[in-house]
């Protein structure tokens, strides 16, 4: 049987028996306020991951905004004028770097405030502070401001007409063949004949039949051109749903051929009347 023995120190007490020693066992130390180290180094780390945590959250939302106000900016699609193109409810982001410092092209797909009253008055609907969050840095589509997204035909000199001998719409004399329709929509039951003005675009849906476009608005103050100072930019990503994902084309094939406006819109000169005897 095994014995446990103890010394006596010099004033004839007894001290303590010596713990056998564990090689297993966790070694600790204590610190002057005699809390153990490893649970001390252990506060430190967690708290340092979060710390870390914390600062990556703030440059992602930070880099959010950043790039929610100068690069892109989310929206969402509300109504089928542009189907198929885009769905009701798609997720959009829009590149605002169009059109400035880029130049717009016919067939961008833009979306652009209302500012000629297109849409109907909309009603005020309660957002929650988070969602207001998510806007702000430009991670949900703002609703509360009325806008549109149409595809640009006709920039500025452009003669647009509806229709020629085969129903499509030309720019400047050149016809369109435009793959982009709404399966069995014509390019537009609604004739038309417009030159667009300087600082203007003339913008129509896909889906030609269900789009209150350009066409429904040439009784407005502005005749149905959009203002460019209005976009807000060129659509460039469908990002939401998953199974639409995608970048968004202006279809530069439909409008190679297209020639110079101002050719196209200087009147054509009058013949010279003869002269009397």
């Amino acid at each position: 049987m095994a014995r446990s023995f103890r010394r006596k120190s010099a004033s004839g007490a007894e001290a303590p028996a010596a713990h056998p020693f564990d090689p297993d066992a966790p070694q600790t130390s204590e610190d002057g306020a005699g809390r153990p180290r490893a649970k001390k180094e252990a506060d430190r780390g967690f708290g340092a991951w979060l710390k870390e945590i914390a600062t990556i959250v703030v440059i992602a939302l930070v880099l959010s905004f950043l790039i929610k106000t100068f690069l892109f900016r989310a929206f969402f699609i509300p109504s089928g004028s542009m189907e198929e193109t885009l769905e009701i409810d798609d997720r959009i982001f829009v590149n605002q770097l169009v059109p400035q410092p880029f130049d717009l092209q016919r067939g961008d797909i833009v979306v652009f405030r209302d500012a000629e009253g297109w849409l109907p008055p909309q009603t005020q609907t309660q957002v929650s502070w988070f969602k207001e969050a998510l806007i702000f840095v430009g991670l949900a589509p703002d609703e509360s401001q009325q806008h549109l997204v149409k595809r640009v035909i006709g920039l500025a000199g452009d003669h647009v007409i509806c229709c020629d001998a085969q129903g499509r719409i030309t720019v400047n004399g050149e016809p369109l063949d435009e793959p982009y329709l709404f399966p069995g929509a014509n390019p537009s039951d609604v004739p038309f004949d417009v030159v667009v003005p300087e600082g203007k675009v003339w913008v129509m849906g896909d889906h030609r039949n269900a789009s209150a476009d350009s066409r429904a608005n040439r009784d407005k103050p502005g005749e149905g051109f959009v203002s460019v100072d209005e976009i807000e930019g060129k659509a460039a990503v469908i990002a939401w749903p998953l199974n639409r994902i995608g970048f968004l084309g202006n279809h530069p094939e439909v409008f190679d051929g297209i020639p110079e406006p101002e050719a196209a819109a200087r009147p054509t000169p009058a013949a010279p009347t003869p002269s009397g005897p």
